[in-house]
């Protein structure tokens, strides 16, 4: 049950502080405001890293269900625990988003728009107003990305020490391309809380943030398992 937890506690901090430097300090659906794109970019990155080197030695610290998927491909986990990892990331990111949204609800004026709470999304209204082709494009290949970082510093050629810096900063590198697009996602289950919330094209769009991440995840899994792990 510590993994379990620990990947709940890690979801939601992810969510809340990355969606939530977006939300009340950052970007907006309609352009960058406050900290802007770099600073959201930031947030997400530190947020992952200060997670990694907390929840790191209990359940790794997924906090992602594309993350475990690329684990399960690679044949570093079983079927049974990667199926409650997600559970209890998909939990973490929607009371991420509540609070999130609970917060929020207290700022005179405040009206749920479309992608709000920092939901994800691409095309007319949308930050740089990308078709679903860049988006779909940008989405597979940033988690492929990702995820081969993961496995490659978390593996025996890699600098297990460092593992969560680097891991941390790729998330940065990713956030600070990917934003004006989609608003990056690479993590069903930090597009699924603020989804569920803002509902609209947030909704609607939500099916991209689930295919393309676990796309990417395969992917960079089979890569990394016949490509660079075997001897």
């Amino acid at each position: 049950m510590k993994k379990y937890a620990a990947e709940f506690i890690g979801t939601f901090s992810l969510v809340f502080f990355g969606c939530g430097s977006a939300v009340i300090a950052g970007v907006s659906a309609s352009g960058p405001s406050g900290i802007g794109l770099l600073g959201v970019s930031i947030a997400f990155g530190f947020a992952l890293v200060v997670m990694a080197y907390t929840i790191g030695g209990i359940s790794g610290c997924h906090i992602n269900p594309a993350v475990t998927i690329g684990f399960l491909t690679a044949g570093k986990m079983e079927t049974k625990e990667a199926v409650w990892y997600i559970i209890a990331q998909f939990l973490g990111g929607i009371l991420g988003s509540a609070v999130l949204y609970l917060i929020m609800i207290g700022r005179p004026g405040f009206v749920m728009g479309e992608w709000a709470l920092g939901a994800n999304g691409w095309g007319p209204g949308y930050l740089g107003e990308y078709d679903t082709l860049s988006a779909l494009v940008i989405e597979v290949i940033m988690t492929f990305i990702f995820i081969f970082v993961i496995l490659g510093t978390t593996s025996k050629f890699g600098n297990g020490i460092m593992a969560g810096l680097a891991i941390g900063a790729s998330l940065m590198l990713i956030h600070l391309v990917a934003i004006p697009v989609t608003g990056t996602s690479v993590n069903p289950a930090r597009s699924l809380g603020p989804a569920l919330f803002a509902g609209g094209k947030a909704l609607v769009q939500l099916w991209l943030f689930f295919v393309a991440p676990v796309a990417g995840a395969i992917l960079a899994a089979l890569a990394w398992k016949f490509g660079f792990e075997k001897e």
